[in-house]
């Protein structure tokens, strides 16, 4: 008999802890729906996750993942395709001024 194949005695207690059928994850375009249902509620709860200049940033909420970046205005706005484009050129032109203003103070 190969020992491989053997399965352990079923207890009772085997249908309460084992799920019978794979739990579903329902996710919305933020996360899943428990922890967007409390942003809506409670807030978000934003973590800087790219600094693109001293003054421009993007968040993301550590509990839906929205992302959000600030705006001319310094509020918050919802990050799009477009806005990324934007953010990624600022920031090579904020590297191209400012590295080159650091290394002529050498």
């Amino acid at each position: 008999m190969n020992r491989a194949f053997i399965r352990p005695p079923k207890s009772h207690l085997d249908a309460f802890l084992k799920p019978t059928q794979p739990m579903k994850k329902v996710f919305t375009g933020y996360g899943n729906r428990f922890t967007a249902f409390c942003c809506s509620i409670f807030g978000h709860h934003y973590a800087v996750t790219k600094r693109v200049t001293q003054h421009i940033k993007e968040y993301q909420c550590i509990h839906c993942q929205k992302q959000v970046t600030t705006d001319v205005n310094g509020n918050l706005s919802r990050l799009t395709p477009e806005l990324q484009d934007i953010n990624e050129t600022l920031q090579e032109l904020y590297r191209k001024r400012h590295g080159a203003a650091q290394q002529q103070v050498a």
